[in-house]
């Protein structure tokens, strides 16, 4: 049936963007990313020591 072909048509598609979207919001994710030192240089020891002082 020709209905068929195009609801499959459709889904495919659909599939595709899908995908394409998942890709491009892995691909930012990555853009944002913090290196891991980055991150345990944001707090001084300084202040870890004085907390415990």
């Amino acid at each position: 049936m020709p209905g068929d072909e195009s609801t499959s048509r459709g889904e495919q598609a659909e599939a595709a963007e899908r995908v394409a979207a998942k890709q491009r919001l892995l691909a930012q994710a990555e853009a944002d990313r913090v290196p891991v030192d980055d991150t345990t240089r944001a707090v001084p020891d300084r202040r870890w020591k004085r907390d415990r002082g």
